[in-house]
């Protein structure tokens, strides 16, 4: 099977095109065999090529049988994907051979920059009926991380958003470009951070407001609004702490960041003890909250088939569109790492598996 690669952590030359890979198997009977058409580059890949994440990651490989050998070398990278189902397992009910999906699956698993993926019937759901493989490539990871972030975490629901206001932090990437349209469709009003050439496309997803944070200070332009709702930050740093002040005094208020010390505290002291470390961090933040009277809290990517099956719906009836920036051949996986590492992305990078050139 071909899939993209690497047998050690480094950059992005480390990545090579593999022909002569075992083809992925069902190893579960929740499990579904299924051809990849497209799949996206997300932030995360680039980082976990590098190592990023790698001591937790292996820990749950191991856990969950995924690990077959005593290295996690050769390494397929890529988390979501849209394609069509070839083979299910005994316990699968809701798919059959021949339906189109979408999903993203966990960390744990091989990844999705392949030409088969194997993916367990909770990460994925049926592919929206009204866009291509390519477009719905673009959304499920940053779909499931926005999830997790403003509903798994936030708790926000369709039935409580109305009205509510919702800061983005870092609005014209994958997550910023989902959450937008998430939120507006829930009747949310948004109020994004942007650059100065991604304002049209923000404005255009139904941003409220746009700071521009090239020719505004951000912080004293803040001031001059209503406190929000929702803080949503994929930005971190010092972020995360001077945007706290923003969020009002409620306690149904949450700020919720993305940007978490936990994998790589992992990475740097070792499993226990960086989990140890992370959850000090997490009990630091979470008392910044209580003597604020305020919500700071974590999310992390986790894969969730029941939020994709409710934005399928809203996709087919287009409260949300994909946005994706470019498309790469399945040959040209490099450039569109590369494209990804250097940031400033408008929406997605997708890879066209089914064409080499």
């Amino acid at each position: 099977m071909s899939a993209w690669a690497i047998n050690s952590y480094g950059g992005i030359e480390n990545l090579y095109l593999s022909s002569s890979g075992c083809m992925s198997a069902i190893r579960s009977p929740d499990q579904l065999l299924i051809k990849v058409h497209a799949a996206s580059i997300n932030p995360i890949d680039v980082r976990m090529i590098g190592g990023y994440g790698r001591v937790l990651i292996n820990v749950l490989r191991k856990q969950s049988g995924s690990a077959t050998s005593g290295t996690e070398f050769p390494l397929t990278v890529g988390r979501d994907f849209s394609g069509t189902v070839v083979e299910v397992g005994g316990n699968v009910s809701k798919y059959k051979v021949g339906d189109e999906v979408w999903g993203a699956i966990g960390a744990n698993k091989p990844g999705t920059h392949a030409k088969f993926v194997v993916a367990s019937q909770s990460e994925i759901s049926k592919k929206p009926a009204n866009i291509s493989h390519i477009e719905a490539a673009s959304i499920p990871y940053v779909a499931a991380t926005t999830w997790a972030a403003l509903c798994a975490v936030g708790e926000l629901k369709d039935k409580n958003a109305t009205g509510k206001r919702l800061l983005m932090l870092g609005g014209s990437g994958g997550i910023g470009t989902f959450s937008i349209q998430l939120a507006k469709a829930w009747g949310m009003h948004v109020t994004v951070t942007s650059s100065t050439d991604a304002i049209d496309l923000v404005t255009s997803l139904g941003a409220d407001t746009v700071i521009d944070y090239k020719t505004k200070k951000l912080w004293n332009e803040l001031k001059l609004h209503e406190k929000f709702d929702y803080i949503l930050d994929t930005v971190g740093g010092e972020y995360t702490d001077k945007s706290l002040a923003f969020l009002s005094p409620w306690k149904s208020a949450h700020l919720v960041t993305l940007v978490t010390p936990l994998l790589k505290n992992c990475d740097d002291f070792g499993t226990v003890p960086g989990l140890f470390k992370a959850a000090l961090s997490a009990g630091v933040d979470t008392l910044k909250g209580l003597t604020s009277g305020r919500s700071v809290r974590w999310a992390i990517f986790t894969p969730n088939g029941s939020a994709l099956d409710r934005v399928k719906q809203m996709v087919e009836t287009e409260q949300i569109k994909p946005v994706v920036q470019e498309t790469f051949p399945f040959s040209k996986v490099r450039e569109g790492f590369k494209k990804v590492s250097e940031g400033h992305l408008r929406g997605k990078i997708v890879i066209d598996v089914l064409r080499d050139n």
